[in-house]
């Protein structure tokens, strides 16, 4: 079974895809990385859904029209993938998963109470003529989960190798929120929100006057700025880090009036150098200080972050003890393994196996998570139930194995 799986993470610029071939052998099951690559949204759609976020108040209108043109250019880089995936002579897809783009993750007193991703599948069943997973975290949040982090069943795969020698891992994402799952040899996995990675940063860039960019590109801002060290003890003084695993955050509480809040307090004006400066050690102390009380000794990193080099660089020498590498050296791009973690997640939900992880996100029982859009035709994908997880392997795009 091929599944495409895609999402917007919390950064929201743009969709990642992946296309994978998941297929029964003996002692298990291989998922062979057919394809991937990112779209941006467009301006206008990115423009309209910064404007939505919290801290902003919107009506019904506002999230109807997101739903639809989310969903609708979810579908087009659905359907852009899946041709150009056919002109390389590959196989047809038969499911889609998409995570959709979260708008709101309604958590109160370290709960998650309700988690919303718009993208209405609908569009994306009727564009590439397939059914459609999605809408995969609330059946967590409804078993009393924190919905998130949900990359941990893909964590568990790409981990084992280092576990299976005697090794405490950690799988870290540097998405707008930053996230980790820690397995240690012959313990349930853990994982948790840790905080911001990129989210308090690509909104002071995106919020300045000074450069057309959205996020700081290759660090240059971090690396000409200073860090403000009283802004950055008020910031860490945020009550979030200091709560017990599982949790869960997002751009709710680490959004732009998050940052002008402490600037406020401290009565700082900093140069946007010095500023993105501190949002960035921000995200290394944080990050750091997570790894560390972990007790990791090697870390694999993915998601846009990584791609950052001063954040990269910080985090490295603030865990001198620790193996940091990125999940490129195992075969899994940083950039998609977020999507090669939703392909993952349909796969299990068409054959009917739970995948979210209950010790990482606090649901009282492993669920199958996602509702299924029929195609267009009526059909839905043709998959046997399984009694439990068989044995997964991945390989790379050139047949390399990935774990």
């Amino acid at each position: 079974m091929r599944v495409l799986g895609m999402i917007s993470g919390t950064s929201h610029d743009g969709i990642d895809v992946a296309i994978v071939d998941f297929r029964t052998v003996e002692g298990g099951v291989t998922g062979r990385i057919e394809y991937a690559t990112s779209t941006p949204y467009s301006a206008r759609l990115r423009t309209k859904l910064i404007q939505a976020l919290p801290p902003a108040r919107v009506g019904f209108d506002i999230a109807c029209e997101l739903d639809t043109e989310i969903g609708q250019e979810f579908a087009a880089a659905a359907a852009d993938a899946i041709a150009a995936h056919a002109r390389a002579g590959s196989g047809p897809v038969d499911l889609i998963c998409s995570h959709g783009q979260t708008v709101f993750h309604w958590v109160e007193n370290g709960r998650a109470l309700g988690t919303l991703q718009l993208g209405q599948p609908a569009w994306i069943a009727e564009a590439t003529g397939l059914p459609v997973v999605s809408d995969v975290r609330a059946a967590d949040v409804a078993a009393g989960g924190q919905g998130a982090p949900l990359v941990p069943i893909l964590d568990t795969i790409l981990l084992e190798r280092f576990t299976a020698a005697g090794t405490r891992a950690g799988a870290l994402n540097l998405g707008g929120i930053s996230n980790v799952t820690v397995i240690a040899p012959g313990a349930d996995p853990v994982a948790w929100d840790i905080g911001p990675a990129n989210a308090l940063i690509d909104a002071v860039v995106t919020a300045s006057a000074e450069t057309p960019d959205t996020f700081d590109r290759d660090g240059a801002l971090a690396a000409a700025g200073t860090v403000d060290d009283v802004l950055l003890e008020s910031l860490l003084a945020e009550p979030y880090y200091s709560l017990l695993a599982p949790k869960s955050s997002g751009k709710e509480l680490f959004h732009l009036d998050h940052v002008h809040g402490h600037l406020a307090a401290t009565g700082l004006r900093p140069a946007l150098t010095d500023l993105v400066a501190t949002l960035t050690e921000l995200t290394a102390r944080t990050v750091a200080d997570a790894i560390r009380a972990a007790g990791v000794n090697v870390l694999v990193i993915s998601g846009g972050g990584v791609r950052n080099p001063v954040l990269v660089r910080r985090i490295t020498e603030l865990l001198p003890a620790v193996d940091v590498q990125a999940s490129d050296r195992i075969g899994v791009p940083a950039d998609d393994k977020e999507a090669v973690a939703f392909a993952l997640i349909g796969w299990a939900t068409a054959h009917g196996l739970p995948s979210n992880v209950p010790s990482c996100t606090g649901a009282s029982g492993d669920r199958v998570i996602g509702r299924l859009t029929p195609a267009p035709d009526g059909s839905l994908p043709e998959a046997d139930a399984l009694d439990g997880w068989p044995r997964v392997t991945f390989q790379g795009a050139a047949g390399e194995v990935v774990a």
